[in-house]
């Protein structure tokens, strides 16, 4: 597998995503502001995608991965019945957990709520009302979003990437066009936008159900049966579910901070995090994609080194990335929440809690990163129990900071803990990984990323030296704004790559792919 083409194929498709999610949270904030009815929106589509990273993500898709593509390895001359088989028995267990679950909490939506929620949100009548109906109305998309997970398994484990990383567009192309239809604002618009997610749901399924079959698996609906197969899958992730529903405990409290505080604490937290997903998904989620399949087959065959070494090239590529992504959105962050959501209903006070709040969330985006690349040399090897414990206490441990100290830092104080909890989550993994002698940061990958951080740093110092001359720019008409910003962003960026580039702190060979300057026909084998 040449690791470089396929994570900036998944990369590359992902952007599309995230430049339409960008869309659609310019808009959104344009027309909503941070208003009570923005804040119901964003804490109803929370409920089902933490859910969906619980049963569709997570713990599911990577004990899946690595057992489908043992029956793909064993199909002689690309023969796929037995994988096709195995995923037809997994989808027949599958959908009727996820629709009783989605039955149990259409119905006790109300009690959710009042469980989920501060008395700020309670004690208002009408805002409780309409938190419910939409809670009811998005749940459904649980079904839809991870059966997309279960095609999307099946498609990156045949080293299809694109159809994967192409579907979540859809979702945001619906989100659009009902800001679109439907830009009154108020509850009016959030209720076009909940239906929106539904519809999105739907379109993301049948287009990767599209691609399976074009990939030569039709997979038929079979009733619900536990055979050996499903069996082992269950070993591998049942304890590591159960562990991972600490996950999602831990989430839906920090939901309950975030509506403890003022109104608009979901919209500024949503859109900081909108800039914190962009490099977490075209760097991290993407090699994770690319290499969990090629160190399973590894493993597979008892080739450890090859494995650490995969790992190894993941790190080096991941960081190059995220480093300056890191640094450059925390330094930058004012003017650059100024220019993407200012405007109409959000106010320049709106930006710069926006701001705030990114510039302490990305401090822990080089840990996200890694904790993607680290967490597939467990997967790869069926253990799916350990990344998900150290996940559960070190989000716990967040948890624990919240209550301490949500009080007095007020909304910084969710980010600073989200980052805290990171850190120590890539810390252990990696630490882990390190006694058991399974991935070892070598001299030349250490080497490599001081060189790197060397290169950030000085990124950082041209953008806090420029921004007090072109401060006239970066507040002024929209236009000037955005060539502030971009000339800001921009100088920054080209600093880093050239000093990245003489120093050494990046493989020329890796670059020169991704440039299509270079043919090379396996990267990492």
């Amino acid at each position: 597998m040449n690791l470089v083409k396929a994570g900036g194929t998944i990369g590359g498709l992902t952007l599309v995503s995230r430049i339409l999610g960008f869309v659609r949270e310019m808009i959104f904030a344009r027309i909503m502001g941070a208003s009570a009815a923005a804040d119901v929106f964003y804490w109803a589509f929370q409920l089902p995608n933490l859910l969906r990273r619980l049963f569709g993500e997570g713990a599911f898709s990577q004990g899946f991965v690595p057992l489908f593509a043992r029956y793909t390895a064993k199909g002689a001359d690309g023969d796929l019945t037995e994988a096709k088989r195995f995923a037809e028995e997994v989808q027949a267990v599958f959908l009727p957990i996820l629709i009783l679950v989605t039955a149990v909490f259409i119905i006790f939506m109300p009690a959710v709520v009042l469980a989920v929620v501060s008395e700020n949100w309670t004690s208002d009548a009408d805002k409780f009302a309409f938190t419910v109906e939409l809670g009811r109305v998005v749940f459904p998309y649980l079904i839809f979003i991870s059966l997309v997970s279960l095609f999307s398994g099946i498609l990156n484990s045949l080293y299809r990437f694109t159809a994967a990383a192409f579907a979540p567009a859809l979702l945001n192309v619906a989100l659009v066009a009902a800001l679109l239809l439907f830009p009154e604002g108020g509850e009016t618009t959030a209720r076009a936008m909940i239906w929106s997610v539904l519809a999105g749901g739907v379109l993301q399924l049948a287009f990767l159900v599209i691609a399976t079959r074009r990939a030569g698996l039709s997979l038929k609906l079979l009733p619900p049966r536990m055979t050996p197969r499903v069996k082992e899958l269950l070993i591998i992730i049942l304890p590591a579910t159960i562990g991972a529903g600490g996950y999602y405990l831990s989430q839906v409290i920090y939901l309950y901070f975030a509506t403890k505080l003022d109104e608009g604490t979901l919209v500024y937290l949503q859109q900081a995090d909108r800039l914190n997903q962009l490099p977490l998904a075209l760097v991290g989620a993407a090699i994770s994609t690319a290499i969990l399949p090629s160190i399973s087959r590894h493993i597979e065959r008892a080739e450890s080194k090859q494995a650490a070494n995969v790992q190894g090239r993941a790190t080096e590529l991941a960081m190059l990335l995220t480093i300056p992504a890191a640094v450059g959105l925390s330094v930058a962050a004012d003017p650059i929440m100024s220019l993407l959501f200012e405007g109409g209903e959000f106010s320049a006070e709106d930006a710069r809690t926006s701001a705030l709040v990114l510039s302490f969330l990305v401090a822990g985006l080089p840990a996200y990163v890694m904790i993607k690349v680290l967490a597939p040399g467990f997967y790869a090897r069926k253990n799916v129990r350990t990344p998900v414990i150290v996940s559960l206490a070190t989000i716990f441990f967040g948890v624990l900071l919240n209550w301490m100290f949500l009080d007095e830092y007020g909304i910084i104080m969710l980010p600073i803990s989200t980052a805290i909890a990171a850190w120590l989550n890539a810390i252990i993994l990696y630490s882990i990984l390190h006694a058991k002698d399974h991935f070892r940061l070598e001299g030349w990958l250490v080497t490599r990323l001081l060189r790197q951080l060397f290169a950030a740093a000085v990124m950082a110092a041209i953008i806090l030296l420029l921004q007090g001359p072109l401060e006239a720019w970066i507040g002024n008409s929209t236009g000037k704004k955005v060539l502030g910003t971009v000339a800001l962003v921009g100088a920054g960026g080209i600093a880093y790559l050239v000093l990245a580039w003489f120093t050494g702190a990046m493989d020329k060979e890796d670059i020169l792919i991704l440039m299509r300057k270079k043919k090379v026909d396996n990267v990492v084998n």
